[in-house]
C-alpha cells in the first residue's frame, strides 16, 4: 500500500508546508542581499551565472521532475502482479522484493542529497539520476518485450516455472537503476529550481518564488494522480509491453528536457553537508574517548564562530569529548576549529545530540508504517471492481482514495478545526504535534483492523462460492468493501505524517531543518526493511510442517486476515509505546527558551526542502 509505493510522501509534505510557507518565504525574500548570501553560501555565481536562471528554466525543471514521478510511480502499484504472473514469484517473495526496492530508493535519496551538497552539485546529480532512471525503465520494458528475459510457458510445461539467476539479475539491476535515479532526482529538484529564481531575481517581491512552489507542488500532485490512474489502467488493460513502454518514453522526455535547459541554468557549486558534520563528531568523540571531561567552562570547549559561548549539555556526555580543546591538536589563530576531523564545536555536538533525541519518536513512526504491502492490490483483483457501467477501477489505483481523503482532511482541519479549537479550547495552533501523531496512530490501527475484518468476509465469500482453488476468479463481492480501510488510512496519514514532520522540525535546531524531511525519508526506508523482514518471518513460521502459509500465493487459501490482525496488534503495542515516550518530550526548545517566532523563521533556508 502506501509505504510500498510512495507518491503520498511528497503530497504530505506539500500539504503540511502550506501551514508554514508564507512566513518562511517572506523570510527568504525580506532582504535580497541576505537572501542571496544565504542561498549561495556553497558557491559564488560568476557574472555569466548572473545572466542565467529565471523563469525560462522552470519548464525544463518541472517537466523533468513531473515526468520522472509519472514514470517511476506508475510502475509500482501493479508490480506485485508482474512479479507473480510473469516471474512466478510467490506473493511473499514478491512483496519482500518490492519492500527492499522501496527502501533502497528512500535511502538513496539521502545519499543523493549528500552527494549534491558535498561533491557533484545539484545539476550533475539530477542529470545522472535522470539517465539512470531512463536506463532502468528501458531494461524493465525489455523484460516485458523479450520472452527470453523471463520464464516462458514452455518452461512451465517442463516444470521449470521459476526465473533463472540471469533473468532475476536483469530484473533486479533495472530496479536498482530506477532507485538510483529516484535517489538523485527527487532530493535535488526543488532546490535546484529555487537556485534559478533566488539568484536571478533581486526584488523584494516574494510572488515569484511563491508561484514556483505552488506550480511545483501542483505538478507533483497531478503526476501522482496520473501515475495511479492512467498508467495503472494502461498496464491492466493494454498489457505490460505498453504499460512499461510508456513510462520509459516519458522518462526519455524527462531526461531530454532537463539536458536541453542546461545552457540556461545557474549551477551552484557544492559545499558542505550536515551528514559529514555528524560523522566528524562521532569520529572525533571516538578519538578523544580517553580524555577526561573538563569542568563546565566555556574556555575548555571549541565554539562556533560568531556565536554566543556555550557549554555542552549533560545528556549523551560521551559526545562532549568531541569538542574538548585538546593540547595535542592545533587550532586557528582565532581559536576556531582548523581540522574538522580532529576538532568539533559545541554547536556541532549539540546538533547531533538533538538528532539522537528524536530517535524514540522516530521509531514509533517506523512501526506504524509497516503496512499491508501489496496484498490489497491482490485482494482487489478478486473483487467486482465495476464502479459505473462497465468501467472497472484498476486494482492498483486504490491509493487514489487515500490521496483524496488526506487532501480533504488536511484543509478541513487547518481551516475549520483549528479556528474552532482556538476559539473554544484556547489552542491557537490547534492540537499539538504529539496529539495529532497519536490520533493518526489510532486511525491507522483502525484501518488495519478493518482490513482484517474485510479480508475475513472476502475469503469466506470466495470459499462459499467455490473459488477456494481459483485465486484469480472474480467473486460476487463489491470492491467498495475496500474503501473504508483506505479512507481510514488517509485520515491517519493526514494527522500522523504531517505532525511527524512538524515535530521533527520543531525539536531540532533550525540550522539543520533539512533533516526534518530526511528523518521522515529514513523512516519510510526503515519501515520497508521491517516490513520485508516481517513478511519473510510470517511466511516461514506459518508454513512450518507443510501448513498453508498465511501469505500463500492463493489468497483464497491463505490467511491475509490473520496477517492484518497481527499488524493491528503491532500497531496497538506501538501506540502504547508512543504514549510512554511522548511524556519524555517537553515543549519544543524554541518555546522553552522563549525564542521569538520571527527569529526562528528568519533562519529558514529553501535548501531544507532538498531531502523531500
Amino acid at each position: 500500500m502506501l509505504y510500498i509505493f510512495n507518491p503520498l510522501k511528497i503530497l504530505h509534505y506539500c500539504l503540511s508546508i502550506q501551514r508554514h510557507s508564507s512566513k518562511k518565504r517572506q523570510a527568504m525574500m525580506d532582504s535580497s542581499g541576505a537572501t542571496n548570501e544565504k542561498l549561495l553560501e556553497n558557491g559564488t555565481p560568476s557574472s555569466s551565472q548572473m545572466r542565467k536562471g529565471g523563469l525560462r528554466t522552470m519548464p525544463f525543471i518541472i517537466v523533468n521532475e513531473s515526468l520522472e514521478k509519472v514514470a517511476s510511480y506508475g510502475i509500482m502499484p501493479n508490480m506485485i502482479l508482474y512479479l507473480r504472473d510473469e516471474y512466478r514469484m510467490s506473493i511473499a517473495k514478491g512483496t519482500s522484493v518490492i519492500y527492499t526496492w522501496t527502501a533502497a530508493s528512500d535511502i538513496l535519496s539521502i545519499f543523493g542529497a549528500f552527494l549534491s551538497d558535498s561533491y557533484l552539485g545539484r545539476f550533475l546529480v539530477i542529470a545522472i539520476g535522470s539517465f539512470s532512471s531512463l536506463l532502468g525503465l528501458t531494461m524493465l520494458w525489455l523484460t516485458a518485450m523479450i520472452p527470453d528475459l523471463k520464464p516462458t510457458r514452455e518452461s512451465d510445461m517442463l516444470g521449470c516455472n521459476s526465473a533463472t539467476a540471469v533473468q532475476l539479475a536483469l530484473l533486479f539491476f533495472s530496479m536498482g537503476l530506477i532507485s538510483i535515479g529516484a535517489g538523485c532526482v527527487r532530493p535535488c529538484s526543488i532546490a535546484f529550481g529555487a537556485d534559478q529564481l533566488t539568484i536571478k531575481e533581486r526584488s523584494n517581491d516574494e510572488r515569484l518564488l511563491d508561484s514556483y512552489f505552488n506550480w511545483y507542488y501542483t505538478s507533483i500532485a497531478i503526476s501522482s494522480m496520473i501515475a495511479l490512474s492512467v498508467i495503472v489502467y494502461i498496464q491492466e488493460n493494454l498489457g505490460w509491453k505498453i504499460g512499461f513502454g510508456l513510462p520509459a518514453l516519458l522518462m526519455f522526455i524527462s531526461a531530454a528536457s532537463f539536458i536541453l535547459g542546461s545552457p540556461f541554468y545557474v549551477k551552484v557549486k557544492p559545499g558542505h553537508s550536515l551528514l559529514t558534520t555528524f560523522v566528524q563528531v562521532a569520529v572525533v568523540a571516538v578519538k578523544n574517548r580517553k580524555l577526561s571531561l573538563p569542568d563546565c567552562n566555556f574556555d575548555q570547549f571549541y565554539q562556533d564562530r560568531d556565536s554566543e559561548p556555550m557549554i555542552p549539555t549533560d545528556s549523551l556526555r560521551c559526545l562532549n569529548k568531541a569538542c574538548i580543546k585538546n593540547t595535542g591538536t592545533v587550532s586557528n589563530p582565532d581559536v576556531s576549529v582548523s581540522d574538522p576531523w580532529s576538532q568539533c564545536t559545541v554547536g556541532q555536538v549539540e546538533s547531533l545530540k538533538s538528532l539522537v533525541r528524536l530517535l524514540p519518536m522516530w521509531s514509533s513512526g517506523v512501526l506504524m508504517m509497516v503496512s499491508q504491502g501489496s496484498f490489497s492490490t491482490l485482494q482487489a483483483t478478486t473483487l467486482d471492481r465495476r464502479l459505473f457501467g462497465n468501467f472497472k477501477m484498476p486494482a492498483g489505483s486504490f491509493n487514489l482514495i487515500m490521496i483524496l481523503t488526506l487532501s480533504i482532511v488536511i484543509p478541513l482541519y487547518d481551516r475549520i478545526m483549528v479556528p474552532l479549537l482556538a476559539k473554544y479550547r484556547g489552542l491557537p495552533n490547534g492540537f499539538g504535534s504529539k496529539t495529532r501523531i497519536g490520533i493518526g496512530l489510532l486511525f491507522v490501527c483502525a484501518a488495519k483492523g478493518t482490513s482484517a475484518v474485510v479480508e475475513t468476509i472476502r475469503r469466506n465469500a470466495a470459499i462459499e462460492q467455490g473459488f477456494e482453488d481459483q485465486p484469480n476468479a472474480i467473486i460476487d463481492m463489491s470492491v467498495f468493501w475496500l474503501f473504508p480501510e483506505f479512507i481510514l488510512l488517509g485520515i491517519g496519514e493526514a494527522f500522523n505524517t504531517v505532525a511527524q514532520v512538524e515535530f521533527f522540525y520543531n525539536y531540532i535546531p533550525k540550522t539543520m531543518s533539512s533533516f526534518a524531511m530526511a528523518l521522515f525519508t529514513l523512516e519510510l526506508a526503515a519501515a520497508s526493511v521491517v516490513g520485508s523482514v516481517l513478511v519473510n518471518i510470517v511466511d516461514k513460521v506459518t508454513s512450518v510442517g507443510g501448513e498453508e502459509s498465511w501469505l500463500a500465493t492463493n489468497i483464497n487459501r491463505a490467511h491475509l486476515n490473520y496477517y492484518y490482525a497481527l499488524l493491528t496488534c503491532i500497531g496497538l503495542i506501538n501506540y502504547l509505546y508512543f504514549l510512554a515516550i511522548s511524556c519524555a518530550y517537553g515543549p519544543p526548545p524554541g518555546q522553552t527558551l522563549g525564542a521569538s517566532a520571527g527569529k526562528e523563521e528568519e533562519k529558514f533556508d529553501y535548501r531544507e526542502l532538498h531531502t523531500s
